[in-house]
């Protein structure tokens, strides 16, 4: 990968408890099972060959110790941005959970009550992108699910909306770039 401005690699946090059992864990700070830790620690193998000239991070203990273990430093630059969607009185729950209350719910078109809309996101990864594109390099952007798929969709000049159809598991790599002068995904929702 040649190092060109602006460009993006995006890192998934590992596993953690509710990410296993599919709760919606926005704000609630976890820390990886042993399985992400060492889900984390295989990323060091593959990022190792990318020139990184930037590390920005979740503020989450999660995203903090996927960044360490894979090998992207100990003190990254810090970016409540990259927190993961709020999910206000829907945090903990899943979505089997939460369609018994509410039946049709559904996360990009209705947001989460007491928590963010889509549009909240948006403009917070809006926010990420625009610092991604001031530096002349490759910055690592590790963070969360749901506002990663964000982040690539709107990278891509895509509603934000079009993040549903994203999908990124746990310790999942994917870059972003140019493509003829356009932002292009690259790569997608690689794991090891």
């Amino acid at each position: 990968m040649d190092s060109l401005p602006g460009r993006c690699v995006l890192v998934r946090h590992g596993e953690t408890e509710w990410s296993l059992t599919r709760r919606h864990t926005g704000r609630t700070d976890l820390p990886l099972l042993p399985v992400g830790e060492a889900q984390a620690k295989r990323l060091r193998d593959h990022l190792t060959d990318i020139p990184i000239d930037a590390v920005l991070c979740s503020p989450l203990l999660r995203a903090r110790e996927t960044c360490r273990l894979a090998g992207l430093g100990d003190d990254p630059e810090i970016d409540p941005d990259l927190a993961e969607w709020d999910y206000g009185s829907f945090e903990g729950r899943t979505t089997v959970e939460i369609h018994q209350e509410w039946p049709g719910w559904d996360l990009f078109a209705d947001g989460a009550p007491g928590g963010e809309t889509l549009h909240d996101v948006a403009e917070r990864v809006d926010r990420v992108i625009a610092r991604v594109r001031a530096i002349d390099g490759v910055v690592a952007c590790v963070a969360h699910g749901h506002l990663l798929r964000v982040l690539a969709a709107r990278w891509a000049d895509l509603d934000p909306d079009a993040a549903r159809s994203l999908l990124l598991g746990p310790a999942a790599v994917s870059t972003l770039g140019w493509e003829h002068g356009h932002p292009a995904i690259e790569t997608w929702n690689l794991s090891w």
